[in-house]
């Protein structure tokens, strides 16, 4: 049976106003939220930005989306989880400060912002999936104990993953650190000693001290390595790499069956939304202004988050002309994580797509 996937289109690098306005036109006629009750609490899961980046869901569209959920009666929260690498998205409280600094005070964004902290007892769920790759998911508590679940993610290229959009979002955005690192263990990068410059900037970022400056080359240790990929992210010459064939697709494997084990009990209590806006070729993790590599979609909704990126990928090579994703990315498959993740049940590569205006 196919999926419902509802598209509001927008202008090309349309003003704030107008989007919202579009986004408030989807959410009244699609009917993808009528599953929120009164009285009940609910959290959106987004991504707030690293320090220096300018991809991430403006928080004024998210202000349309909470403003919705309390018409409705309900109370939001706005929630993300730490990072494995350095940065400001590391701890809770620095992670906190960046978040307000990009926009998400509860004025701007209707909702508080609660990033929990695991060092503090009662945070992460152990959730036992018995899949492929990963037999129990360590994931942050508040996710699975909410009443329900919004996804709300900004579609684009991903370094590892191809893409990232809802899967990612929830799969990778939901998991407790130890479930990211596990996430990253079968991926470790080499240095191509031709190409490294010496510049000792991968050194600098890791944050498991796996690598260091031999004669004037990074050399990577692959006994420390958590596989993060920052070097690759920080590298100017792109000397850092990895052996995409022997491991590209198990991330994504694993970051799909994280995103089932958040799921699994959500069947009716749960929304995917994917700003197809300002398209980047890498993730909002990086801390940088990355361009745009392909022209502006629209918004994008579902309750099946494996036919809404499905709909988001199909609709970029259609606007491009060109798989762009697969462009960016040539040693990275984007539909890996699709096809696994319908293959274990989380959605359907097939659906109708229900244009709104």
């Amino acid at each position: 049976m196919k999926s419902k996937v509802f598209l509001i289109r927008t202008e090309n690098k349309a003003p704030v106003d107008s989007v919202k306005g579009s986004f408030s036109v989807l959410l009244e006629k699609s009917g993808l939220l009528d599953f929120v009750r009164k009285d009940s609490r609910g959290v959106v899961k987004i991504h707030f930005g690293e320090e220096g980046n300018t991809g991430f869901v403006d928080p004024a569209y998210v202000n349309v989306l909470t403003g919705y959920l309390k018409k409705k009666g309900s109370d939001v929260i706005l929630a993300d989880t730490n990072t494995l690498y350095k940065g400001r998205r590391m701890e809770s409280e620095e992670h906190t400060s960046l978040a307000l600094e990009h926009g998400f005070t509860p004025e701007a964004s209707g909702a508080k912002v609660f990033i929990p902290d695991e060092k503090e007892e009662g945070h992460v769920a152990r959730i036992e999936i018995g899949q492929e790759r990963v037999k129990t998911a360590k994931v942050m508590k508040l996710f699975i104990d909410s009443d329900y679940l919004i996804n709300v993610a900004h579609f684009k290229g991903h370094m590892m993953t191809g893409f990232g959009g809802a899967l990612k979002n929830i799969g990778m955005g939901c998991a407790a650190r130890e479930g990211k690192l596990e996430q990253h263990t079968d991926i470790s990068p080499v240095v191509d000693a031709e190409a490294c410059i010496g510049c000792g900037k991968c050194a600098e970022i890791c944050p498991a001290d796996a690598i260091a400056l031999e004669n004037k080359k990074a050399f990577i240790d692959s006994e420390k390595c958590i596989g993060c990929a920052d070097c690759i992210a920080v590298c100017p010459t792109e000397a850092a790499s990895v052996e995409w064939d022997a491991g590209g697709a198990t991330i994504q494997q694993k970051m799909v069956e994280y995103a089932k084990a958040v799921l699994e009990g959500r069947k009716g209590s749960a929304a995917h939304i994917n700003f197809a806006i300002k398209i980047t070729k890498e993730c909002d993790c990086l801390a940088k202004d990355d361009p745009r590599i392909a022209p502006d979609i629209g918004i994008l909704a579902s309750t099946d988050p494996v036919s809404l990126d499905k709909a988001c990928y199909d609709l970029t090579v259609e606007a491009c002309g060109e798989d762009i994703l697969k462009k960016a990315h040539p040693k990275r498959d984007g539909m890996n994580q699709l096809k696994h993740a319908a293959s274990i049940g989380i959605g359907s590569l097939d659906y109708d797509l229900i244009e709104l205006s």
